[in-house]
């Protein structure tokens, strides 16, 4: 019984939700599929935990979409060369906004525009 509530804290809307969605994020630069589940996770669980952490999966799943749409145009353009640069900015953009939301979730804060495409 203590196991299962040990994961139901995971997957709730709260704290170690919102860190473990940053974290699978994350992994998806050695895990691909990792951020898809993190994303499924935020929409699940947005809307039904407190305001600040309703900023968090907002964000998270604009980090995912946006960062997917960017990689996908950055690969296009690979035949160019500009795309193997324009691939590092979006992961080191993508890095930046996960390590930024892990301070702000661990804090308790919320996002402070959770609808912006910067940091």
């Amino acid at each position: 019984m203590e196991q299962s509530d040990t994961v139901a804290s995971y997957t709730e809307a709260g704290r170690k939700n919102v860190t473990l969605v940053y974290i699978l994020i994350l992994l998806g630069f050695v895990i691909g599929l990792s951020p898809i589940i993190g994303v499924i996770f935020a929409y699940l669980n947005r809307g039904k935990g407190e305001g600040w952490v309703d900023s968090h999966y907002t964000f998270q799943i604009r980090t995912f979409w946006i960062a997917l749409i960017a990689s996908f145009i950055s690969m296009l353009l690979m035949m160019i060369a500009i795309g193997f640069i324009l691939l590092i900015l979006v992961a080191i953009w993508t890095i930046i906004r996960c390590v930024k939301g892990l301070q702000l979730a661990s804090r308790g804060d919320a996002v402070p525009d959770p609808g912006t495409w910067m940091f």
